[in-house]
């Protein structure tokens, strides 16, 4: 089991690496399969060169903290679970006490993470779930994880990437909005995009390639106004010109985490 993720140092700003801009949006409609891999590996390559420390942002110790991390995750900010998770941890630290939890106190734990009720009605059914079917303990198998109350398909992996060193790719929506706007495939559902990217990359690179598409959709990549100008990948990216191109004004639109 790989050690697991606690809180990060301060990150060195990520806006000064080497960008080759183009001079207009790359076209790669007519592409072949074999094209298309070589193409996302150098973007990965690249990636994986601009974002040297990407990792889970969410913080835990063993696997049923990064489980319960990632349930409360929806629809709020890493940022926001890892302010409320040592106080929920340090009152709950085993599946048991989550089951036997007291509805109001969670509640008022889980409040600043927003639809706190129905997170607290997942992490309490979850504690009984793994009381009952797994003595406590968090399983290590997909199909295992995806039976769990709260737990779909991406939490799943996220657990089992981050927790148990078994290799998995998180759609999550950052992830998926990358994909499509690097051209690597146009499907929407989130089960179909995870098998047709990993097919484009050797199982071992899941994880990590997982880690910093999220990183560069956090940082760069935005949803509304991406920092094209600013972009390691423009050169291979169709959708460039979607943001700014102008380096200057790209270079405000990074994000630098403290």
């Amino acid at each position: 089991m790989p050690s697991p993720r606690v809180a990060q140092p301060v990150l060195q700003p990520v806006a000064t690496v080497s960008v080759k801009l183009p001079r207009k949006a790359p076209v790669f409609a007519d592409e072949t399969h074999t094209q298309l891999v070589r193409r996302a590996r150098k973007m990965h390559k690249v990636l994986t060169e601009t974002y040297p420390d990407a990792h889970c942002e969410l913080d835990f110790t063993n696997p049923l903290e990064l489980l319960v991390a990632t349930i409360l995750s929806a629809q709020t900010t890493d940022v926001m679970v890892n302010k409320v998770t040592p106080t929920l941890f340090a009152k709950y630290p085993t599946a048991q006490a989550y089951a036997e939890a007291d509805r109001e106190e969670m509640e008022a734990i889980l409040k600043p993470t927003g639809f706190f009720r129905a997170k607290t009605n997942s992490v309490m059914k979850l504690g009984q779930a793994l009381v009952d079917e797994y003595d406590g303990i968090v399983p290590g198998k997909l199909e295992e994880l995806v039976k769990l109350p709260g737990t779909g398909r991406k939490t799943a992996n996220v657990v089992l990437g981050n927790a148990f060193g078994v290799p998995g790719i998180t759609v999550d929506t950052h992830f998926g909005r990358l994909v499509r706007r690097f051209g690597w495939t146009t499907e929407e559902d989130p089960v179909k995009v995870e098998h047709l990217i990993g097919a484009l990359f050797p199982k071992k690179d899941w994880t990590m390639l997982s880690h910093r598409l999220i990183f560069h959709g956090r940082r760069r990549c935005h949803a509304k106004k991406p920092a094209c100008g600013a972009c390691p990948v423009a050169q291979w990216c169709p959708s460039y010109g979607t943001g700014p191109t102008d380096p200057e004004a790209a270079a405000k639109l990074v994000k630098v985490p403290a």
